[in-house]
């Protein structure tokens, strides 16, 4: 599953990372994180494809590709593309930013602090605009499908610990069964919170 990175939580999975330290350095920019929200969201992208979706230099988005690929966070795609057109994908699984010494460190905590609100800032926008989608955009079978789902109780940190890794490997078993490729008739980019909408792409490339 690629996600968002979680704050706090060890890997899990075979294939996941914790990214901490120089790796968070370099993606502490607002443009990194945009571009592995898109690989995440719309699949293998080139540099050109990105900026158009983002009004972006292909320079510059390829610049940011390649200091993304030297920390392994994304890579390119085998068998694909040319020589004057490199095709990207995000590096499976899901990240998790870790950072133990960041409160030693002023560098680290401010980079993870960066990111983490970048990632959020991006979560935000995207649950805006499927909020703010009417018919034109959204055909009324998406609308009915999604869920913006807001629950409370008391719980200790213990128990809430065991709750968030009960419900995240009950939504990745999910994902595996559900997941479908881009070229699927009817699959759409979805995102799950767990509030769980389909993408508006408000970044489509011209």
């Amino acid at each position: 599953m690629n996600a968002d990175p979680e704050v706090g939580q060890p890997p899990a999975h075979l294939g996941d990372r914790a990214i901490d330290g120089p790796v968070l350095k370099a993606l502490a920019h607002p443009l990194r994180v945009q571009l592995l929200d898109i690989l995440s969201q719309h699949g293998p992208q080139t540099a050109s494809s990105i900026g158009k979706r983002l009004g972006e230099s292909s320079g510059a988005t390829s610049y940011h590709l390649r200091q993304l690929a030297r920390h392994g966070l994304v890579r390119e795609v085998p068998d694909r593309g040319s020589v004057r057109e490199r095709w990207w994908e995000r590096t499976p699984g899901a990240l998790t930013i870790s950072t133990p010494g960041a409160e030693q460190d002023p560098a680290v905590r401010e980079a993870a602090r960066q990111v983490s609100g970048y990632f959020e800032r991006g979560r935000a926008e995207s649950l805006a605009a499927f909020m703010a989608s009417d018919a034109t955009e959204l055909p009324d079978e998406w609308s009915q499908a999604a869920t913006i789902s807001t629950l409370n109780a008391y719980f200790t940190a213990d128990q809430l610990r065991a709750l968030t890794r009960d419900m995240e490997a009950v939504l990745r078993e999910k994902l595996e069964t559900y997941r479908n490729d881009p070229a699927t008739p009817g699959a759409r980019p979805v995102q799950v919170h767990f509030n769980a909408f389909p993408l508006i792409d408000t970044q489509e490339p011209a």
